[in-house]
């Protein structure tokens, strides 16, 4: 099923059920609080912002296990995490189905905006529902939380933790971490670039709106190899086009539909630094505690650029954008000028001045 069909279900089906279930009685707190289950639909990012939140809550309930109900898209990022028991998936209904049968003393629906996710929180009849309280779904929740489109992410996620007394704190990175065979794996596929320092690329994104262009990563790789610095290509079989056009003409390493996440995830690991647009791929470096040069256009870099003297982010900020609100990005009548305006130039010069620094 397509991000867009369940879309046009969440607008139908999704709004229905959300005005017709019965309202949850408020309860008080769990005591103690045992057992949490935590919903993430949605891509890599969202996924990869939410395991700080997680980290919390085993801080604060370090006896309490922590189960996932994911997608399929972002499942793999909570294999990342050392605090979740069991990820559980929506599109497999007896994974689905045991998630509605099993006994939760909190449930938090960290969706941001469509409903369904929010059904199934209502429907584990948990006494505690936390939620965003941002259309029909507030009133699924026993306690439904606000949501702002200008938070960083990571601050949002913390917000759904306060019914159960935990305060916002500062994010220490790294806060994924890559499994033993991953990293083997990682190791084997980086040898045939010999031990060179490199810079990882993603080219892709969720959508056309937020790529920069192979061609333009491409000449960004050569003026790499002058200098001696090698370039690995890391994403999906769907980037793997896109690979080959960036690695051309260089020693580089175009790896794009070879690695699971989590290989992914040991490649970037060992990288000077990661080049990526607005991406999934991109959050992944970032919780990895690994340096990123990002690009943003259509998407909102205040709520999802990263930040920190590791981090530099380029973005012409247009009065048109961003655009993306609630995950959905509009038709654009400049073709995507806020992403053609970033030059080649300053892209390459960002990346050598953060190896320096």
């Amino acid at each position: 099923m397509t991000i867009g069909v369940m879309k046009s279900l969440d607008a139908v089906i999704g709004r229905l059920a959300a005005s017709l279930m019965t309202r949850p009685g408020m309860k008080a707190k769990p005591d103690p609080i045992n057992t949490i289950l935590l919903i993430r639909p949605g891509g890599i990012g969202d996924a990869v912002h939410l395991i700080p939140a997680i980290n919390a809550i085993k801080a604060a309930y370090p006896d309490a296990v922590i189960d996932i109900l994911a997608e399929k898209r972002n499942s793999a990022i909570f294999r990342l995490s050392t605090h979740v028991r069991h990820v559980f998936h929506y599109h497999r209904l007896a994974e689905l189905f045991h998630v509605l049968r099993t006994t939760y003393d909190v449930v938090i629906d960290t969706e941001q905006w469509h409903r369904l996710s929010a059904v199934v929180a209502r429907m584990t009849r948990a006494p505690l529902l936390i939620g965003y309280g941002t259309n029909e779904r507030a009133r699924l929740f026993t306690h439904p939380t606000p949501y702002f489109q200008d938070d960083y992410e990571i601050e949002s996620f913390f917000r759904l933790l306060e019914p159960l007394c935990i305060e916002p704190r500062e994010v220490s990175r790294p806060f994924l971490f890559v499994p033993s065979e991953a990293t083997k794996r990682g190791d084997t596929l980086l040898g045939e670039i010999k031990g060179r320092v490199f810079v990882t690329i993603f080219p892709g994104a969720s959508i056309p709106e937020r790529q920069w262009g192979a061609d333009k990563f491409g000449k960004v790789a050569e003026m790499l190899a002058v200098l001696g610095v090698a370039v690995v290509v890391v994403g999906g079989r769907d980037d793997k086009g896109q690979g080959e056009v960036i690695v051309a003409g260089t020693a580089g390493l175009n790896l794009a539909g070879r690695t699971s996440l989590s290989e992914t995830a040991a490649v970037i690991q060992k990288s000077a630094l990661l080049l990526s647009g607005d991406s999934g791929v991109l959050h992944i470096a970032v919780g990895l505690g690994v340096p990123t040069v990002s690009l943003f256009g259509p998407g909102r870099a205040g709520k999802w650029a990263p930040r920190g003297e590791r981090h530099v982010v380029i973005n012409k900020r247009l009065p048109c954008s961003p655009c993306t609100t609630f995950g959905t990005t509009p038709p654009c009548p400049l073709f995507v000028q806020c992403m053609s305006d970033i030059t080649v130039d300053e892209v390459f010069n960002a990346v050598t001045a953060l190896m320096k620094h």
